[in-house]
């Protein structure tokens, strides 16, 4: 038995089973309700959502893996049933576990929220998430501007053309495929940039101030390239967010953003017009 001198808790390890996901942690019982007994589901409350949800937010029990059950929590924890579902309710109120009848709880696949009218940086979107973020440049090409471009862009005239294709990851799988094309006659800095190292729309919102950006939202289903680099099966549901910017200038890019349907949120807020 260890006791914690600046909160309380002592922890009492046994010999006997744990149920799966828990066999590190011992019982946990705070010094006051060993004394009288008073408020120990509460305070109970409090040390069971600290350390599932710990567990969760550390990685130690990774997306899709079932909880054990509120029976054997309770057992586990010598706290009432009643207590360890309040604890589920929190949790799954705050989006870190799926409750489902009968098959148990689960710990979410973390999804990413994105304001609608935003323009946003994808590696700070991945942080926000508490997941380590990595980028790689699949492919680079210089080139004159097509028809295609010019339609995506509104360009009146030809002009240099810089097209990317990269992927960004979060906790080391594909979180987004982004397709862009510059304008280089508008930022011809950017054909001096490789974009290796870094990704293009945060170099875009620190080089070029824009004065206006249209978002364009749809669902598709993945192409088999597209499927290839989110690692997904051919055909699986994708949101897309398709990105134009202009600068006094002229058009600055266009980008289109693929990610997994399941895995990202668009969020926009409004306020009533006044009359």
């Amino acid at each position: 038995m260890m006791a914690d001198s600046q909160n309380g808790v002592r922890y009492e390890s046994d010999s006997g089973s744990r149920p799966d996901g828990l066999e590190n942690a011992g019982h946990i019982k705070s010094e006051g309700d060993v004394a009288n007994g008073n408020g120990k589901d509460a305070t109970l409350h409090q040390t069971i959502l600290v350390e599932i949800e710990g567990r969760i937010m550390s990685g130690e029990w990774q997306p899709g893996f079932r909880l054990p059950f509120e029976v054997e929590l309770a057992e586990h924890y010598g706290c009432s049933r009643m207590t360890v579902n309040k604890v589920m309710t929190q949790l799954a109120k705050a989006g870190l576990i799926e409750r489902h009848r009968r098959a148990g709880s689960f710990v979410t696949k973390p999804r990413a929220q994105s304001a609608v009218l935003e323009l946003h940086d994808i590696e700070t979107e991945v942080k926000s998430l508490g997941l380590p973020y990595s980028y790689n440049l699949v492919s680079r090409k210089e080139r004159r501007s097509n028809a295609e471009d010019r339609r995506l862009m509104e360009l009146a005239d030809a002009t240099p053309m810089i097209e990317l294709l990269a992927v960004h990851r979060a906790g080391g799988k594909p979180f987004c495929v982004e397709e862009r094309r510059i304008n280089a006659g508008v930022v011809p800095e950017a054909t001096a940039t490789d974009f290796t190292v870094s990704a293009p729309g945060g170099w875009l919102i620190a080089q070029v101030p824009w004065s206006a950006a249209e978002n364009r939202i749809q669902a598709i289903t993945a192409s088999a390239e597209i499927a290839r680099l989110l690692k997904q099966p051919r055909g699986t549901a994708c949101l897309v967010v398709e990105r134009r910017t202009w600068s006094h200038a002229g058009p600055v890019t266009f980008v289109r953003l693929t990610y997994p349907g399941d895995s990202h949120t668009l969020v926009a807020r409004f306020t009533p017009e006044h009359r």
